[in-house]
């Protein structure tokens, strides 16, 4: 069993950073692949990002491509989220995930195992 919970949310402007936390309770954090997603109001959960067990390969959505960074500390069991140049349209609650065993598709959400509770970001025009 593997616990994620995220922090990092909130309210923040148009064009300014948030960076997103997820911290993760398993002794073999570093053996499982992490993604972030994201569900705005009155839309699917969608794929945001993605990062390999040892930090070495990043995927990312097209719209996110550029201004967000994903990364991770596995020795503090921790993946991060970096939103630069915010847009109204990230308006979502944001989802951390841990992706034990890859089965070829990174950026369906079944494709992972475990879920974090979720952490709110809004953008302000």
């Amino acid at each position: 069993q593997v616990q994620l919970v995220e922090s990092g949310g909130g309210l923040v402007q148009a064009g300014g950073s948030l960076r997103l936390s997820c911290a993760a309770s398993g002794r073999t954090f570093s053996s499982y692949a992490m993604g972030w997603f994201r569900q705005g109001p009155g839309k699917e959960r969608e794929f945001v990002a993605r990062i390999s067990r040892n930090g070495g390969n990043t995927y990312y959505a097209d719209s996110v491509k550029g201004r967000f960074t994903i990364s991770r500390d596995n020795a503090k069991n921790t993946v991060y989220l970096q939103m630069n140049s915010l847009k109204l349209e990230d308006t979502a609650v944001y989802y951390c995930a841990a992706d034990i065993q890859y089965s070829g598709s990174y950026y369906r959400e079944l494709e992972y195992d475990y879920w974090g509770q979720g952490t709110p970001v809004t953008v302000s025009s």
